[in-house]
């Protein structure tokens, strides 16, 4: 009876050791949201999956464009606004290490710190006439880097909802787990 009990007891300890851990990976995010880059729309998508316990990586792809104004003229065209359009394409890979464990939150909510690196594609689209000085920003490096903090909440067990906030493009969306 005593090593019945001390089996149990063990048995008990050891399997409450190895509680499986929470997935995070194997997730579908889509996003929108405001890239800071002239405060502009974006979009994003990622797939997610883990590597190691509460950490995960994802490759991602985002677009973010928007509509910006540069006064000009010279003496054969009027001094107008004329327009260009940019458009900012990141393609990356973001790491996220999970804290749930950590802050003791229930299986409803994640909450995440990581960072994205990748490199931008950068295209600037300019009104017809405007003939001024081309350069929007000098970039020296087509690199792309951000770090995030971000929490989800699941509405179901394959769908939930997550905020995202970033120091380059903050966003709003669906994960989908699979």
């Amino acid at each position: 009876m005593k090593k019945l009990v001390l089996s149990l007891i063990f048995g008990t300890l050891f399997a409450g050791g190895l509680r499986s851990q929470e997935k995070f990976g194997n997730t579908l995010n889509v996003g929108a949201g405001i890239g800071y880059y002239g405060y502009a729309p974006a979009l994003t998508v990622n797939y997610e999956f883990d590597v190691f316990r509460n950490f995960t990586l994802a490759p991602f792809a985002s677009i973010i464009t928007y509509k910006n104004y540069r006064y000009w003229g010279n003496p054969n065209r009027p001094y107008r606004n004329y327009y260009y359009r940019e458009t900012i394409i990141p393609i990356g890979a973001k790491a996220s290490y999970y804290f749930d464990e950590w802050l003791r939150a229930g299986d409803r909510w994640d909450f995440y710190i990581g960072t994205s690196i990748g490199i931008a594609y950068r295209s600037t689209t300019w009104e017809s006439g405007y003939d001024g000085d081309r350069v929007v920003r000098t970039y020296s490096s087509p690199l792309y880097a951000n770090m995030h903090i971000g929490s989800e909440c699941h509405l179901t067990e394959t769908v939930g909802i997550y905020l995202d906030l970033s120091t380059g493009l903050s966003t709003f969306g669906l994960g989908f787990h699979f």
